[in-house]
């Protein structure tokens, strides 16, 4: 495994060992690491979510908009319309 070595303002110092002495994470590379995980999830998500706009808005103008038509469809698909 590789070394950094990072620097920080004392109050994020103890921040992490308050985490630490909480029982949240074994050490500050502990700590670190899954912040950089989380981070990447978080950009991968974000990443996902950006594509899915950019494709809605290339697929064009979806037309008119019919709520109960909408609603209708989602009692259907919850098997809660009545008969």
């Amino acid at each position: 495994m590789a070394t950094m070595n990072i620097s920080v303002p004392e109050p994020m110092k103890d921040w992490v060992k308050a985490q630490i002495d909480a029982g949240n994470y074994a050490s500050s590379s502990d700590y670190v690491r899954d912040l950089i995980r989380k981070d990447q999830q978080d950009k991968k998500k974000l990443a996902a979510l950006q594509y899915a706009i950019t494709q809605g808005i290339k697929s064009g103008h979806a037309g008119e908009l019919d709520v109960e038509a909408i609603k209708q469809k989602a009692r259907q698909l919850a098997g809660t319309e009545n008969p």
